[in-house]
Order: C-alpha cells, then structure tokens, then sequence
C-alpha cells in the first residue's frame, strides 16, 4: 500500500544551501533602504558599512585585535583574495574533503603554482587525517564541507605555537557552529550562506597575526586591484572600515544588517547554534526510522549541522523524479546534491529554517520515495 498524500506543507518550503532561506518573518519592508541611491562613500553609505562590521564583530565575539572586512565575490572572492596576497612564504597544507578545498588547492598548485603544497584528502563522506598538518606550514581548510555534510569536529589539530597561519573557509558554519576564533588566522564567509543574505558579497576576517603578514610579505607575483590587501606595505583600513575595494550593493548590505538584527533579537549566535542543531535533530530522527536513506557523513560527529547531505536508495532517474514530486508539490525546492557531489540529496538546517518546517517535510519525503519506488 502506498503512503498517502500528507496534507500538511512546510510554510517556507526554501531548503537550498545557497542562496539560503530568508530569516523567519523576513519582509523587504523591514529594511532601512535610506542609503539607496546614494554613494557608498558618503557619510550614511560608510557607516552603514561599518555598522555591519561592528555588528559582525560583536555578535561572533571575535577577540581584540581582528579585524572584519567586506569584499567582492562572495566566499570565493575572500579566498581567493587571501590566497593571492598571503600565501607564498611558507609551505602549505591543503585539507579537502569536497568540491570548494578540492578548487583551492587546484588554484593553489596549477594556478599561483607553489611548489610547497601539501594535500590532505579525504573523499565524500570522511574527513581526512589532520593529524597530519604541520604547525610550521600554512594551513587551508574548510570548517564545513557544504557540498559534503562533513564538517570539523574540533580544532585539537591546530596548534597554539603554531609559526604558519590557519586560513579557515568557514561560509557555511560562521553564525552556525561554535568557531574557535583564537586559533583561526583568516577566516572567509558569505552572509547569503547561514543567514540567508543576498550574494555577490564577502568577508574576511584578520587576526593580528595575519595582519602582519600582509603588511611584512609582498607575493612575486602581480595583484589585480581587486584583489589588494594593501598598500605601501600598510593594511588598507578602509576595507575594514566601511570603504570597500569595489563599489557594494547598499541593498545587500541593508538586507544583512536586517539579519543581523535578527540574530540579536533570538539571543545571539547560540541561539543561531541550538536552532541549527534542532533541525539536524529533526533529520537525524528520519534517518533513524528509514532505511532508504543515510547520512553522507560517515560518523556523526562530523555531520554538518547546516548543509545536511544523504545518500538515498534510488537509481539516478528515480532520485530526479523524488526531487521533481516535491518541487512540483511545493514542499520542497533546490534540495538535491551539490553537481561534483555523489547522488543524493542536500537539506540546508540553518537556524533560518524553521524546526516545524522540517518536521512537516519528513513525510513528504516518506511519500516520494514510496510514489517512485511503489507507483
């Protein structure tokens, strides 16, 4: 007998690992759309930039001496930038376990072509040994792999004494995971990732060690003006003050701050956290009770709490048509796996999506896999 129809849909049915769902209650009239159409560079432009470093800043809780900055192109913009001007002196360990660190080193060897690279892998599903990383070299990771559902489970790999830089891509577990900010150098995100922003923006995030590297080390090779840390051997503060490189879309910026007043209002990055980890709850429950269906991440303590990815007993075709019923149903949208990924399916778990929004698509999913496997 095939499962019935479920009569109950998610409210929000937007479960996309990025862009990712808007805040609950999001309404573009809540913005503060004063700065549209003026300069960027005007009094109101710059310190609404600003405001959105300073609340950046205090609601991660960074330590005194780093330094938050907006840059072009997303999280690939960030890393990017930080590859070019930073790396270079030291040797460097790669850690990747999916599509994102598998591009960075890519970049890393056959772009910038540094000799001194160290790769540390792992496939799908697995992290790597990190054991591995030498506190002498430069160190490149991501703290979630969001097209793998694998994330770091601690920083214990990390040295305190460590002589290279920690250069973290964390887009999609800033706002979501506890970051042990004194042990992360340089760490990258996107605000379209955790909380739901729009994209085309970066950022970047300096300790003081990483600072003086910049301001100590000049690459070999030339810096497109994009990609400029700095200048005359100093940091260009402005980056970091509100006075970006390129010229940002104001509404982008005052649909982040938007976020950020949310995350204010729920009580801040733990309550971020315990939401994140709620709805994983809700997943890890499902999975429990079905075989059909598994985790990507082999273990659960590395299973990302955002970018949840399963592997599913279906062939290809029966997994295109699983995904297309709850589309078509409007239950569910943009939920199948990453395209370099193995087949199956990616549930984003941030704290904008709601636990009851979770809760009323695990039957959904019980009566699609049973009306492509059962007819």
């Amino acid at each position: 007998m095939s499962t019935p129809e479920p009569t109950i849909k998610p409210n929000t049915p937007n479960f996309s690992s990025g862009p990712c769902a808007k805040r609950p209650g999001y309404s573009l009239a809540s913005l503060d759309t004063s700065t549209l159409g003026r300069s960027h560079r005007s009094a109101l432009g710059k310190g609404a930039l600003q405001k959105v470093i300073d609340d950046t800043a205090e609601l991660l809780n960074l330590p005194e001496g780093y330094r938050v900055g907006i840059v072009p192109a997303s999280d690939t913009g960030a890393m990017e930038m930080i590859m070019w001007s930073m790396l270079g002196p030291r040797a460097v360990d790669i850690c990747y376990w999916e599509s994102f660190g598998k591009g960075w080193f890519t970049d890393i060897t056959k772009q910038l072509k540094l000799e001194k690279v160290n790769e540390i892998k792992a496939g799908y599903g697995q992290l790597p040994d990190l054991s591995q990383v030498n506190p002498e070299n430069d160190c490149i990771f991501t703290w979630n792999g969001t097209t793998s559902g694998v994330k770091v489970n601690n920083a214990d790999f990390i040295s305190e004494q460590r002589g290279g830089l920690t250069i973290c891509d964390a887009t999609s577990a800033v706002f979501a995971m506890s970051m042990p900010w004194e042990k992360l150098d340089v760490t990258t995100f996107s605000w379209q990732k955790v909380l739901g922003g729009e994209g085309g923006h970066g950022v970047i995030i300096l300790s003081p060690r990483a600072v003086e590297r910049l301001e100590s080390y000049t690459p070999s090779w030339p810096l497109p003006k994009i990609f400029r840390l700095t200048a005359g051997g100093k940091l260009i503060d402005g980056i970091f003050t509100g006075a970006t490189i390129n010229t940002p879309s104001m509404l982008c910026v005052a649909d982040y701050q938007d976020a950020l007043n949310w995350v204010r209002s729920i009580g801040g990055v733990e309550a971020c956290i315990q939401k994140s980890q709620a709805n994983l709850a809700v997943l890890s429950e499902f999975v429990a009770n079905n075989e059909w269906i598994q985790f990507l991440a082999e273990s659960e303590d590395i299973c990302s709490n955002t970018s949840v990815c399963f592997s599913v007993d279906l062939s290809d075709q029966q997994l295109k048509q699983f995904i297309k019923l709850l589309a078509d149903k409007e239950v569910a949208f943009d939920i199948g796996a990453y395209k370099d990924a193995p087949s199956g399916l990616r549930i984003w778990c941030g704290s904008t999506v709601e636990q009851s929004d979770l809760e009323a698509l695990t039957p959904w999913l019980t009566w699609a896999y049973d009306m492509v496997t059962k007819g």
